[in-house]
C-alpha cells in the first residue's frame, strides 16, 4: 500500500488513542515533532515509538533543528547553538568543517532519541534585504559558498543516520516577509535567480528530500511556488532535483484557503508530500483523506528516500567538540 501524501504532528507528548487510530488507517509517509512534543529523553523516544507502532514501520520522522533561534530540542536535550550565520563567521575559512561537526553533533543527538530527518541544510541566499525571520539561519551570500556549506551540513547529518531536508526550494532569500504571516514576492528574472539563488540548489540536488518556499516568483508564475506547477516543474528541470519534494507546512498564513484545498493544490502541482503542521484533530484527519495516497512517482521516491538511511558511524564526541572548539576559537556553543 502507498504511504499518505502527508507529513504530519501530535498535539502532545505522546499520542492519543485518536491519533494512534487515524495514523494506522491513513498511514502517512512520515511525522514532525515540536517543542510541545519534547519534554524528555525517554518521553521523546515513546513518542516516536507511537508514531512507528502506529503506522507499521520505521517511518522517518523530523524537527527542525538548525541550531539558533530554530531549535526544537534545548538544553538538557540538546547542545544551544548560535545561529548558523554567525558560526559560519566565526569560523572563517574553516566554515565547511566547523559545519559539519555542528550538524554531525546535532545528528547524534536526534538518531539517539528516535529523530532520523531534519529540516537541513537551508541554503537561501542571504542578501540586505532579507527578512529578520530567515536571515542569521542563512549561511551566506556567496553562491558557491553556500553550496560547500550545505554539502558539509547535509554529509554531517548522513554521517549520523539522518536524512537532511533541502530548503527552501527554489530560494527564500529574496524574501521581505515573514512567509509565517504574509506572501513574500521576487521580482527577479528567471535568468537574474539561476546566476544566484538557484545554483546551491541545483548544487545540492542529488539529496535525498527538499522542502518549497512559500514565495511567488511574480515574473516566472503568479503563484505561490509551493502551489504552481510551472514553478515545481522549474525545480525538477532547471535545478535538476531529483529527490522527495515536500511542502513548507501549509498552515502558513503565506497560503490562502482552507488546508485541504491547499494540499490538493500543491500535490497537484507536482509536489511529492505535503507538510501540515498544528492544526486541530479535525483538521489533520481532513488533510490527511484528502491528500490520500502518494502518487506512483512519488511512492519510488519515497522508497529511495528510507533506502538513503543508513547506520550512524562512529563519533568520538570528547574529539569532535574539542576540534570544533579549536575552529572556532574556543566560542562553540551559546547560553
Amino acid at each position: 500500500m502507498n504511504f499518505g501524501a502527508v507529513i504530519t504532528d501530535a498535539e502532545g507528548l505522546r499520542l492519543t488513542p485518536d491519533e494512534k487510530k487515524l495514523f494506522r488507517e491513513m498511514n502517512p509517509f512520515g511525522f514532525i515533532l515540536f517543542a510541545r512534543n519534547i519534554e524528555s529523553a525517554d518521553q521523546v523516544r515513546a513518542l516516536c515509538d507511537d508514531f512507528r507502532e502506529a503506522v507499521g514501520r520505521n517511518c522517518p520522522i523530523t524537527v527542525d533543528q538548525e541550531g539558533g533561534r530554530v531549535q526544537r530540542l534545548r538544553t538538557p536535550l540538546a547542545r544551544e547553538w548560535m545561529p548558523p550565520l554567525d558560526h559560519v563567521a566565526q569560523s572563517g575559512e574553516q566554515a565547511e568543517r566547523a559545519m559539519y561537526l555542528r550538524y554531525r553533533l546535532i545528528a547524534n543527538e536526534l538518531f539517539e532519541l528516535g529523530i532520523d530527518s531534519n529540516c537541513a541544510p537551508m541554503v537561501d541566499l542571504a542578501r540586505n534585504e532579507t527578512h529578520p525571520f530567515l536571515k542569521n539561519r542563512c549561511y551566506g551570500s556567496d553562491p558557491k559558498m553556500i553550496s560547500r556549506i550545505g554539502r558539509a551540513v547535509a554529509e554531517g547529518h548522513l554521517d549520523g543516520g539522518v536524512l537532511p531536508v533541502l530548503k527552501h526550494m527554489p530560494g527564500h532569500g529574496l524574501s521581505t516577509l515573514d512567509s509565517h504571516h504574509d506572501l513574500p514576492h521576487v521580482d527577479l528574472t528567471q535568468e537574474e535567480l539561476t546566476e544566484a539563488d538557484f545554483g546551491p540548489f541545483r548544487d545540492l540536488n542529488d539529496l535525498p528530500m527538499g522542502m518549497t518556499a512559500h514565495l511567488v516568483y511574480d515574473r516566472i508564475d503568479p503563484q505561490p511556488a509551493t502551489i504552481s506547477r510551472t514553478m515545481i516543474s522549474l525545480i525538477r528541470k532547471t535545478i535538476g532535483f531529483g529527490g522527495l519534494i515536500m511542502t513548507d507546512d501549509i498552515s502558513m498564513k503565506a497560503l490562502s484557503g482552507n488546508p485541504e484545498e491547499i494540499a490538493n493544490q500543491a500535490l497537484a502541482a507536482g509536489c511529492d508530500v505535503v507538510l501540515y503542521c498544528n492544526g486541530s484533530f479535525d483538521a489533520r484527519a481532513k488533510v490527511l483523506s484528502t491528500a490520500g495516497k502518494m502518487s506512483e512517482q512519488a511512492q519510488k521516491r519515497a522508497e529511495r528516500v528510507l533506502a538513503m538511511r543508513k547506520a550512524p558511524q562512529e563519533l568520538d564526541i570528547q574529539a569532535a567538540e574539542a576540534e570544533l572548539s579549536r575552529l572556532m576559537g574556543g566560542q562553540v556553543y551559546v547560553g
